[in-house]
Parts: C-alpha cells; structure tokens; sequence
C-alpha cells in the first residue's frame, strides 16, 4: 500500500513519518493489515526525514492540482491529511488560510475520489470549530459554530469529509485535535502556542509570557498521544464510527495556573517563576472561544489513546529532553 502525509514537514508530520517508518504496517481497505510499500510527503518545505527507500518527498503548494494530483494513485489506500495554516496565520492572512485550509483540503479529496480506491482519509480537524456560547461540558454532537477563520475552515473540511465518506469516495476520520503540548522548538504562529511556550521555554531557562488570565483553561493532549491517535484513527473500523466520522480525540482539561503548578512540581520553584503573566486582549479573545471541557467518552470507547495527567504530560516532556 501507498500512504500520502500532508504537512509532513511539520512538528507532527516529522513524528507521524517516523511512527510509521517504525511500524511498517497499516490496516488496508479490507481490514487486514498491509505492507506500507511507499510513503509519500507533501510539505512547502523539505521534510526531516528518516533513511527510508519507501519514502518519497515533494515539495510543493497543497492547493496546486499539478503538485497533489500526481501524488494520489490507484495504490493510495492511506491519507493523513495533516497540513494547515495555523490559527494566528489563517486570522491574519484570510485567502491564505482559505487557500490551504479549504481549497486544498478540497483538491486533496477530489484526487481521492478520482484516483484512489476509497483509502481510508484521516483529516487533522481542531477543536477551534467550537465557539461561541457554549455548554459547560462540549460533546461530539455539540453545534459548530467556530469564531475564527481557522476554525470555521476546519468544520467545513469535516463536512467535506463526511460528505465523501457517504459517497463512498474516501473512508474518512475527522479528529477534532486539542491543543498540543508540550511541543518542542520554538513558538509557532498558532494562538494557542504559549499552551507549550509556558513550559518549554522556562525548562530551557528563559522567561515566557503567558497572555490569558491564570484561570483559562485549556483541552491538552501530548505529542506522543496524537500520534497514537493519528494511526489508530486510520486503523479503526470505519463502521465503528458510524456516519459522523467527526471525533473529538482524548484531553486533558487544566487551567494555566494548574499547567504552572505542574512544572513547578517537577521542576521547582526558581523554574516556574519563570512563566510571567503579560495579558494580551486579542490572544485572550480568541481563547476565550476554545472549549475547556469535552466529553471524550466517544473516542475513549471506541479505545484511542489518552493521557493520564498534565503532570504526565510535563514529566514526559522533561524525560524526552533527557534530563
């Protein structure tokens, strides 16, 4: 079998690519488990990648037809559709985001339909396509009504989504992913980037502004979960999921002050008194929309992964730095 990933440049494409170098299988149309043969990488940029002769990589524009037509064959059964402008970037450029996010998740499901033989399509979805006035606990079936450019292209890629799976042309999985963290490197353009800059960045020594108010609270999942998540969405039986392929995936639900609290736990005092609280209106405005308590029970049933707590999360972090 021939798997594409798109956004495979990126922090959780580099790891998903390794993840499946590693296992080297996957589960097929028909349910067995098949040979991962070729491993095709879209990204903007030259993917990371690992010494693999199964791996291929193209660098190109995700909503360009002559870049992503070629890359989805008869062969293709598995696509991890991971790429997107990020939240800030989408708020700040509309035809970019719209490009990308829309348009290109829209190429990308059109060259399944017309090349592959219904391959079972996991799309990278977000919880930002929840906002507004919401319940006190956000459920699978809780109405969409996203309060930023990112999040409203992400409902409609789910849509889309579940509209191509009814028609038999993919065989999607929709992932409502939470804020990640605690994600190495450097801050990103998404809005929820201080979720991991709170930590990291007092872990390597410097100080981190925190922009919301020390009682936001937030729906966290660690790196190494996602990916988990990732794979065994695309190995699940679709029937399992029924009609709404949509999910939201596993999360820890903890207040800023509670994530501080948890660093100074396994770090110290001197560590955590790093993180200064600096509110920022437009960061606060638009946290203000993400759900901080979801019922995952849904995704848990149907067995995907989840973290314990966010002191696990920071434990894992901090163990990965090798410290």
């Amino acid at each position: 079998m021939n798997v594409l990933i798109t956004g495979a440049a990126g922090f959780l494409g580099r790891r998903l690519v390794h993840a499946l170098t590693t296992a080297r299988r996957l589960i097929g149309p028909d349910g067995a488990p098949l040979a991962i043969d070729e491993i095709r990488l879209l990204d903007t940029v030259p993917a990371d990648i690992p010494d693999d002769a199964r791996i291929r990589v193209v660098t190109g524009d995700l909503s360009d037809p002559a870049v992503v037509e070629p890359l989805v064959d008869d062969r293709t059964a598995a696509v991890f559709h991971l790429a997107a402008v990020v939240s800030g970037g989408a708020e700040a450029d509309f035809e970019l985001g719209m490009r990308v996010n829309l348009d290109g998740t829209r190429l990308l499901l059109d060259a399944c339909r017309t090349r592959a033989r219904c391959p079972r399509f996991v799309f990278a979805s977000s919880v930002a396509v929840y906002g507004g006035e919401l319940p006190s606990v956000v459920t699978d079936a809780t109405r969409l009504t996203p309060q930023s450019s990112y999040g409203t292209q992400k409902a409609i890629g789910e849509l889309l989504v579940n509209d191509y799976t009814r028609r038999g042309f993919v065989d999607g999985r929709a992932l409502r992913l939470p804020t990640i963290s605690v994600r190495p490197g450097r801050p990103n353009l998404a809005l929820s980037s201080f979720a991991s800059g709170i930590i990291r960045e007092p872990l390597n020594g410097e100080d981190a502004i925190c922009p919301v108010a020390p009682d936001t609270v937030l729906w966290l999942l660690s790196p190494a979960a996602v990916i988990d998540c990732f794979i065994h969405a695309h190995n699940l039986d679709g029937a399992a999921l029924g009609s709404d392929r949509s999910i939201i995936l596993p999360g820890v639900s903890v207040s800023v002050a509670d994530m501080v609290a948890a660093l100074e736990r396994a770090a110290g005092p001197e560590v955590a008194a790093r993180v200064k609280w600096q509110r920022d209106p437009h960061v606060e405005r638009v946290a203000s929309t993400w759900p901080g308590r979801l019922d995952d029970s849904r995704a848990r049933r149907l067995g995907f992964p989840a973290d314990g707590s966010f002191d696990a999360i920071v434990r894992q972090y901090i163990d990965s730095l090798g410290r």
